[in-house]
């Protein structure tokens, strides 16, 4: 059993399992039924997406202080207890049932992805390996 880190709206990989979007906002333009047969996502779980401003701050980042300043935040965030909690529940979810969690953001190193990823490995998930 394995957690994947995904791109929200790719391909599904064979055995990925239930999709979770852990995205603040669902995707534009796309009707809710349309959701998990277009490959968003088939579960909407924003309580692991950074805040709004949080967000804003990753999309400004331009050098590596900016993005450490902005995975800083987004940890601080994750460390509150309701979102450490679904944290270490997935984590223990993954030695159980595939599943993925994702973001739109075409590069998963400028993404909060990328630090969920890292936390969920700081948990003892069990994750499959980074897409190259």
């Amino acid at each position: 059993m394995v957690a994947r880190v995904v791109r929200l709206g790719s391909a599904r990989v064979e055995g990925e399992g239930t999709r979770i979007g852990t995205v603040r906002l669902p995707p534009r333009g796309v009707p809710k039924t349309e959701f998990a047969a277009q490959n968003w996502y088939d579960v909407w779980f924003p309580t692991l997406a950074p805040t709004i401003e949080t967000m804003k701050l990753a999309h400004e980042a331009k050098t590596p202080a900016q993005w450490a300043a902005f995975a800083n935040r987004y940890r601080a965030e994750m460390a509150a207890p309701e979102n450490r909690h679904a944290i270490e529940l997935l984590a223990v979810l993954s030695h159980q049932t595939n599943f993925s969690i994702g973001c739109y953001c075409e590069n998963e190193a400028h993404c909060h992805r990328s630090v969920l990823r890292e936390l969920l490995a700081e948990h003892g998930a069990s994750l499959a390996a980074s897409p190259s």
